[in-house]
C-alpha cells in the first residue's frame, strides 16, 4: 500500500495516516498464469485503514523510536461457484515499532517489525472473511529520497512470514512484497510518476504439514501516481494499479489515496 514517502518517517510528534482503496478482480490465476474456468467469479474491496503514528524523540542507532498501528475497516464481496457473501468490519490490525534515520534533508529510511494480528472475523466455511486467522510477523525496510524540484524514489521491502491457520490445519507460505515509487517534482508541491508493487511467494503452502504443489502465488503491479504537499506537514497521494503476471491469485485493479495529517 506505500509508495511516494514510504521511508520518510515524520519528525517527533503524533501523526495520522489515512488510506482508501476500490480493489476489484473478476479472474483468477493458476500456477501457469492461465485464467481458472469458472463460470462465475468476482471479488470486490473497499478498504479505509487508519495509520496512527508516534514518532518519538527517543534516539536509538542514530534514529529515533517510532511505534505505531493500521487499524483496517473492510467491505468485502466474494462471488464463486456456489457461493456469493458480502462481509464488512474491522480486518486484521497490525502493529509495530521500527527505527526511522534522516540522512540528509531529501534521504531517509526506516527499519521495523510488525505484527499482523488475528482480529478480522474468519469462518472456514465462508467465501468471504475479513480476516487470515493466523498471525504474520513482517520485518521491512524503506527509502526515500525526496526533492520538490527533481528526483523522487521510494522502496519498502517487507518479508511476511506466515502462522498456521488452526481451524484449517493449513499454513500459507512466507512472502515478500516490494513497494515502490519513481517520480519527479514539478513544483508547486506536485510530484508525478508511477508506483506499484512486486509480490512473490517464496516457500510452499503447507497443509498439516505436507507441502502444497504448485500454489506459489505471485504479482506485479504499476500505475501513474501523483502526491501533493503542502510543505507543512501535510499531503495526498493518489494511484492506480493494474495487476499482471499473476500466479495462483485474482488479477485486477486499485486505486488508492493516501492522506498523512499531522498533530
Amino acid at each position: 500500500m506505500e509508495g511516494f514517502l514510504a521511508g520518510a518517517v515524520p519528525p517527533p510528534g503524533l501523526y495520522v495516516l489515512e488510506y482508501a482503496t476500490a480493489y476489484s478482480a473478476d479472474s483468477l490465476r493458476d500456477n501457469q498464469g492461465a485464467r481458472v474456468p469458472l463460470p462465475t467469479f468476482g471479488l470486490h474491496v473497499r478498504a479505509a485503514a487508519t495509520r496512527i503514528i508516534w514518532s518519538t524523540p527517543q534516539q536509538l542507532l542514530g534514529g529515533n523510536l517510532v511505534v505505531h498501528t493500521i487499524l483496517p475497516l473492510l467491505d468485502l464481496k466474494v462471488d464463486v461457484p456456489g457461493a456469493s457473501q458480502h462481509r464488512s468490519g474491522l480486518g486484521d490490525i497490525t502493529v509495530g515499532a521500527g527505527i526511522a534515520w534522516h540522512h540528509s534533508p531529501k534521504w531517509h529510511s526506516v527499519a521495523a517489525l510488525d505484527f499482523v494480528l488475528p482480529t478480522g472475523s474468519y469462518d472456514k466455511n465462508d467465501a468471504a472473511n475479513l480476516g487470515r486467522n493466523y498471525v504474520s510477523m513482517q520485518p521491512l525496510y524503506a527509502m526515500s529520497y525526496i526533492d520538490p524540484q527533481g528526483f523522487n524514489g521510494d522502496f519498502m521491502g517487507t518479508l511476511s512470514v506466515n502462522r498456521k491457520n488452526d481451524d484449517t490445519g493449513y499454513r500459507s507460505g512466507d512472502e515478500f512484497i516490494l513497494d515502490f515509487a519513481l517520480g519527479w517534482g514539478v513544483g508547486g508541491g506536485f510530484t508525478l510518476g508511477a508506483g506499484g508493487y512486486w509480490y512473490r511467494q517464496f516457500s510452499d503452502d503447507r497443509l498439516d504439514g505436507a507441502a502444497v504443489p504448485n500454489a506459489r502465488g505471485r504479482s506485479f503491479a504499476i500505475g501513474p501516481a501523483l502526491r501533493f504537499d503542502n510543505g507543512k506537514g501535510w499531503f495526498i497521494t493518489a494511484k492506480w494499479q493494474r495487476e499482471s503476471a499473476v500466479r495462483n491469485r485474482p488479477e485486477g485493479s486499485a486505486f488508492w489515496i493516501k492522506s498523512n495529517i499531522p498533530f
